[in-house]
């Protein structure tokens, strides 16, 4: 699971890489850093959810 917060890094720095090699400035490209972050949050907490739930699931065995 912790492995998982390297998700959004690695997407921003794809992008960011993506971005210079084509020429278009940071600022521009603002709108894709949100929606990778956004992205990448909703993933981290349903998986952080689920994992929270079938972790119930098996204490009440």
């Amino acid at each position: 699971m912790a492995k998982l917060f390297l998700l959004p890094i690695i997407l921003c720095l794809v992008w960011t890489l993506f971005l210079h090699f084509n020429g278009v400035p940071l600022k521009q490209g603002k709108k894709g850093f949100i929606y990778i972050l956004a992205i990448s949050a909703t993933v981290i907490l349903s998986l952080g959810f689920l994992l929270w739930i079938t972790a119930e699931q098996n204490i009440r065995g």
